[in-house]
């Protein structure tokens, strides 16, 4: 006899059945009009390099655009820009995973720390100007399948503007040109992205513009394309070498701030006071990821935001306090010595050096979202050589334990007179009766 209450279970357990016996169970078939991405593009016969230009900082994704099917792993290739085809060494080995000849790789050891293979592209976290050269996707037989111009400039000037003003699209392109060289061989300019959100929602928060340098020029090498053959970025392996004073120019890429407000709409947020209080209780959103990270002190630390793109805006909390790249950069510039605790140009929270009191609850938002929560714990480290009586809080530890033991010392003596007091009392009592 079957109560009421296991019949669902038993329905659970034929659906199950049905499931497992059935064909579709045990094997699988894509669609047919659902074909491979890199079957439906052919590789180039003769190989050229895209131009990517990016703001050093940034999280930087060269993905493999084509390579044959039977090809099931590829390998990334390097080279510096006017450097000859001898000098390319591989970055990964067949796996994609680790380098074939760390000793050979142009950019030292920190390389190996900022760079990771995901379905065939490579990823530069952090990537720096040093990282500027071609990269290409091949096999472990040098065979080259796709090659990138990568161009990763610095900023030069960071300009905090109150108020953008009213202009036209026309207005903006003369403003363009008069920023060129007039140069007849070649004109340089800062091209301009468009401003990004608002960074936080339902806070007062900031919104940022890139602009990176190009030139303009009809003497530009073939080899390296874009969708406009005579513009290419300024350090580019496309410019030729007769435009040597390109790189000393005085137009470079460029940073840009501005104050916004914006409201959380559909997605609003809780109060502060609210937030605060389940922080308090440690209770979390489900929908926030919360992320552990542990590094030692007096050490240059970079916090990353999870899942961010170079064109996505990007914000920071410490707790529940916002870090403003208009307050931490005021009066100072890109080339001068950052603040101790900072957004860098590639939307990072940069510690130089990390302190113990840093230790704490950090948020970051991506295009006016809380994205993610980070619990750093910033500790002490004594490396190699190094004395626990150099730390600067050695001694006062050691007085603080000797006052303690003191303490404890006068408190056992204490009791032990007090116990000497009560058993000499009850011994004259005794001989009393």
């Amino acid at each position: 006899m079957l109560y009421p209450s296991s019949s669902p279970i038993l329905l659970l357990i034929l659906l199950l059945l049905l499931l497992l016996l059935g064909p579709g169970a045990w094997s699988y078939e894509a669609p047919e009009d659902k074909q491979d991405a890199f079957a439906r593009k052919a590789c180039p016969a003769f190989l050229t390099f895209t131009n990517a230009a990016f703001l050093a900082g940034v999280t930087v994704e060269v993905p493999c655009r084509c390579k044959p099917q039977q090809i099931q792993s590829v390998v990334w290739f390097f080279r510096k820009h006017l450097s000859g085809s001898k000098e390319t060494r591989a970055l990964t080995d067949h796996h994609g995973n680790r380098l074939l000849d760390p000793d050979s790789v142009p950019h030292g050891g920190g390389l190996r720390s900022r760079f990771s293979i995901r379905l065939f592209s490579l990823l530069i976290f952090r990537a720096e100007p040093a990282d500027s050269g071609i990269y290409i996707c091949g096999s472990v037989h040098k065979d080259f399948f796709y090659g990138y111009d990568l161009d990763i400039q610095e900023a030069r000037t960071l300009s905090f503007i109150r108020r953008l003003p009213s202009e036209s699209i026309s207005q903006k392109n003369e403003e363009r040109k008069r920023l060129g060289s007039t140069k007849p061989l070649y004109q340089v300019f800062t091209s301009f992205r468009p401003w990004s959100v608002c960074d936080r929602c339902g806070l007062p928060g900031e919104q940022v513009r890139v602009g990176l340098c190009y030139v303009h020029s009809h003497y530009l090498h073939v080899r390296f394309r874009r969708a406009n053959q005579t513009v290419t970025s300024c350090g580019s392996g496309a410019v030729l070498r007769a435009f040597g004073r390109l790189r000393q120019s005085s137009v470079g890429a460029k940073l840009e701030v501005k104050s916004c407000e914006a409201t959380c709409g559909d997605r609003a947020s809780q109060s502060t006071k609210i937030t605060a209080l389940m922080a308090f209780l440690g209770l979390n959103s489900a929908s926030l990821p919360v992320f552990y990270l542990k590094a030692p002190t007096d050490r240059t630390l970079t916090l990353g935001c999870p899942g961010a793109r170079p064109d996505m805006a990007v914000a920071w909390d410490r707790g529940f306090k916002p870090v403003y790249r208009s307050e931490r950069w005021a009066g100072r510039n890109l080339s001068d010595t950052p603040p101790r605790l900072h957004v860098d140009t590639g939307h990072n929270l940069v510690f130089q050096p990390a302190k113990t009191p840093d230790s704490g609850v950090y948020y970051c938002w991506l295009e006016g979202h809380r994205a993610a929560e980070i619990r750093l714990l910033v500790y002490v480290h004594l490396g190699r050589g190094q004395s626990v009586t150099l730390h600067p809080d050695f001694w006062e530890a050691m007085f603080f334990l000797l006052r303690s033991y003191v303490g404890m010392t006068a408190l056992f003596c204490l009791l032990l007179l007090f116990r000497a007091g009560v058993r000499h009392r009850d011994t004259r009592e005794t001989h009393d009766d």
